[in-house]
């Protein structure tokens, strides 16, 4: 484990804290390489419901341009520190729980890739996002990028990587990187909120949706690059529905609903 990472937990959420104030909590090989283990953790704590991810100060300034010359230093470095990169992002993305960015300050390079691994992103109004491979000679990895064109549109994800440039919390609201914008006073309490009020929703609603959202949007890639429809993912997702109803969360939800009194989920 990194010692710039911290991993809490209560009442059904767990908060991953990335904390390097004096380097903007830029990311170094040995904080990358313990994400997938702090989320195996998260993924094991059955009292886990959500995660909600933040930094401090800022969200993150990306990879540690500071380890560059030495495990970045030539082309093979380069791989086997992209793909460090990409297992970090790959665990965030695929925990089974819903995942929330609470962004302060900065969000660049490989800070903006976790924040677009979550299922949403909440910012802090003086935040400000950048993903710079073009400053470097680097192209942004296809699964990032493919989460940035789901985000925002080819279009603007072209802007954004073309040009490297700097945008302000008003435009990521806007085009649609961040979901909602607060005080910065606010945003830890607001993201711990809707991590709170998805921790008390029917567990096999929330991850059975984002289970299907993921099929959508695979499916709609697929479309677009001329693929065929596969017919054994829509028969899955319809067995997925079947199991909702036949599940304890289901019959609590009509029995709450009928007695108009809060549902207590436990399956």
């Amino acid at each position: 484990m990194s010692e710039h990472l911290r991993l809490d937990a209560a009442d059904g959420v767990a908060t991953v804290t990335i904390d390097r104030p004096a380097k903007r909590n830029a990311m170094s090989h040995a904080m990358w390489t313990a994400i997938p283990a702090l989320l195996a953790e998260v993924a094991a704590d059955d009292s886990v419901r959500a995660l909600v991810l933040r930094g401090g100060e800022h969200f993150s300034a990306g990879a540690d341009i500071g380890e560059f010359a030495t495990l970045r230093a030539d082309a093979a470095g380069a791989r086997r520190y992209g793909e460090a990169v990409l297992a970090a992002s790959a665990a965030i993305a695929g925990l089974a729980k819903p995942t929330v960015a609470a962004i302060t300050g900065y969000c660049i390079g490989g800070g903006c890739e976790l924040a677009l691994a979550c299922d949403l992103r909440v910012a802090a109004t003086d935040s400000a996002f950048g993903i710079t491979p073009a400053k470097l000679g680097i192209v942004f990895p296809m699964p990032s990028t493919r989460q940035l064109v789901q985000l925002v549109g080819p279009a603007w994800a072209k802007q954004i990587l073309y040009t490297a440039d700097i945008i302000d919390a008003a435009t990521a609201l806007r085009i649609g990187l961040v979901n909602e914008l607060h005080e910065p006073a606010e945003l830890l309490g607001r993201a711990r909120s809707l991590a709170t009020t998805i921790a008390s929703r029917s567990r096999v609603s929330v991850l059975g949706a984002k289970t299907v959202i993921a099929r959508i949007t695979q499916t709609a890639a697929g479309a677009r690059a001329g693929h065929p429809a596969d017919d054994s993912a829509e028969e899955s997702l319809r067995e997925l529905y079947d199991s909702s109803v036949a599940s304890a969360d289901y019959a609590e939800g009509v029995a709450a609903f009928l007695a108009k009194r809060p549902p207590r989920f436990t399956d």
